[in-house]
């Protein structure tokens, strides 16, 4: 499953985060502001908090702090992102989504 959740709409290259050695999944991290989309490899003990940074320097986000964006599991809000990806639910294979916390006037 792995395989066609890192080639599946997203950018070709797959951004790894956490311990290379460690058990690993492969999860996909959605942007809508952007409509863009990475893969992602990293360790299943790797915090929520960790991928989402790692994917706002991917995306190229630096204007806002880590905390006015959002990390959301199957439509729900990951509150407690201090947690690893496996204990909030992820699975290999899982989307997360990575949105604004709060809507953004439209200029």
């Amino acid at each position: 499953m792995s395989g066609t959740v890192l080639a599946l709409r997203a950018r070709p290259e797959v951004l790894s985060v956490g311990a290379s050695g460690a058990e690993t999944i492969a999860v996909r991290v959605q942007m809508p502001e952007l409509w863009d989309t990475i893969a992602v490899r990293c360790a299943s003990e790797t915090s929520v908090t960790m991928l989402k940074r790692a994917a706002l320097d991917a995306f190229g986000q630096q204007l806002y702090a880590p905390v006015e964006y959002v990390m959301k599991l199957r439509g729900h809000e990951v509150h407690h992102e201090e947690r690893s990806v496996r204990a909030v639910g992820a699975r290999d294979g899982s989307t997360f989504l990575l949105t604004f916390r709060h809507k953004r006037p439209v200029r």
